[in-house]
């Protein structure tokens, strides 16, 4: 069974729909960057903030990561 991430776009100006779900990511960071085509990562400041990836392995409570543009990205 291939597990899936549910990502949700944070970005303002953003034109994409609000939840996309990938199957057979690898990483949550993977996921994001299928769905929204870029490149994030897990530290940053809150105004970078681009996007909460959410997944569940099968008997364990649901995961989320949050996931924020580089400063140089900006």
């Amino acid at each position: 069974m291939t597990l899936a991430y549910r990502v949700v776009d944070l970005r303002v100006d953003s034109n994409t729909p609000g939840d996309v779900i990938i199957e057979g990511a690898r990483t949550p960071e993977d996921a994001a960057r299928e769905a929204l085509g870029l490149k994030l990562i897990r530290s940053g400041s809150k105004r970078d903030l681009a996007a909460r990836v959410y997944w569940q392995h099968s008997g364990q409570p649901l995961n989320m990561v949050r996931l924020y543009t580089k400063v140089t990205d900006r």
